[in-house]
């Protein structure tokens, strides 16, 4: 068993992320389902889909929850299912999260969580000029 992963993000962005993150990390170790939330989503349906995705992706260990933006719907969305050490949700999506939490797929729920955070702030750096 494992802890699976939700992308819940507006439309396209998790499709594109997890798409290049399955490349570089050549599969997909995880579990991994992506949910859009377009701007006119009916916001009671789009809860009724993250409930049944995270229900289908706890195999036991737990489910990582990934947003875009914090504070935005899909974020908001995602927040109301946290529940330490079942649902993890952390904002700010970009490739290197989620391929760091993919160099990590024994992990526990909370490790994960910190591996997604360091991740995804570490593949945030100023480049200088050569």
């Amino acid at each position: 068993m494992s802890v699976g992963v939700l992308l819940i993000t507006h439309p396209g962005i998790g499709t594109s992320v997890l798409h290049s993150a399955r490349r570089i990390v050549d599969g997909c170790p995880l579990t991994t389902m992506c949910l859009d939330v377009p701007l006119d989503a009916n916001l009671e349906r789009v809860r009724e889909s993250a409930h049944k995705l995270i229900e289908q992706l706890d195999q036991g260990q737990g489910v990582l929850v990934l947003t875009d933006i914090f504070g935005a719907t899909p974020n908001n969305i995602a927040r109301s299912f946290a529940l330490p050490g079942k649902v993890a949700v952390l904002a700010g999506l970009n490739l290197p999260m989620l391929v760091r939490v993919y160099n990590y797929p024994a992990a526990a729920l909370d490790t994960l969580c910190d591996k997604a955070e360091e991740g995804g702030s570490r593949g945030i750096q100023q480049c200088a000029q050569q």
